[in-house]
């Protein structure tokens, strides 16, 4: 399937005090389903090898995560903040890395029952994936907000605020919907517009 990747032109990102800058955005009401955070731990081990993934499971302090219990959202920006080094050794920029966590994510959550049943009813068409994506956020975290709007028949953009992983991750997540939806020729722009708050602009053919 052909896709193309672009992206907003930027300085390169202090990953390390963006990491931080979003860890003290959290609060203990912030939390995401163990899902997410074991499948973020899954695409480190595969990206960055066990021994880091390892280390990020230790550092959170439990022996394993349930996929439906609720953890702190900060679990998310430690793993990253282990991560990235052993990342950006892998990875052409932080970019990438963070797009493909989040093309990860996409297929962590189609592959539960509820993500099997949300790919059934959208009948595989990249607009009505892309349009699931709040419902499906919002059944798998308890912070931030995203709205799809339409800019024409296939373009379009979402709009996040209070999210607190890096946009690219976002971006991940947008691109994958849309080629698991048909979509060729995808496009997919981001940037940050606020300190949690971000722009996906998308297109496809």
């Amino acid at each position: 399937m052909e896709s193309a990747q672009v992206s907003w032109n930027q300085a390169p990102i202090d990953w390390q005090h963006d990491c931080g800058m979003r860890m003290s955005h959290c609060t203990p009401q912030d939390t995401a389903r163990g899902l997410f955070l074991n499948g973020m731990l899954k695409s480190i081990r595969a990206l960055a090898g066990d021994a880091v993934a390892r280390r990020c499971l230790e550092a959170s302090g439990h022996e394993q995560l349930v996929d439906v219990f609720n953890y702190p959202a900060t679990l998310q920006l430690q793993f990253l903040s282990i991560a990235m080094p052993s990342l950006l050794s892998r990875c052409a920029s932080h970019d990438q890395a963070m797009r493909k966590l989040g093309r990860d994510a996409v297929m962590d959550f189609l592959g539960t029952t509820a993500g099997r049943m949300l790919l059934n009813l959208s009948g595989k068409d990249p607009k009505r994936l892309v349009e699931s994506l709040p419902s499906a956020r919002k059944a798998s975290v308890s912070f931030g907000s995203q709205v799809v709007e339409w800019i024409g028949p296939k373009q379009g953009r979402v709009i996040l605020k209070r999210e607190f992983m890096p946009h690219a991750y976002y971006a991940g997540m947008v691109e994958m919907l849309l080629e698991l939806g048909g979509a060729t020729m995808v496009g997919v722009r981001s940037r940050q517009t606020g300190r949690l708050d971000s722009e996906i602009t998308f297109i496809w053919d």
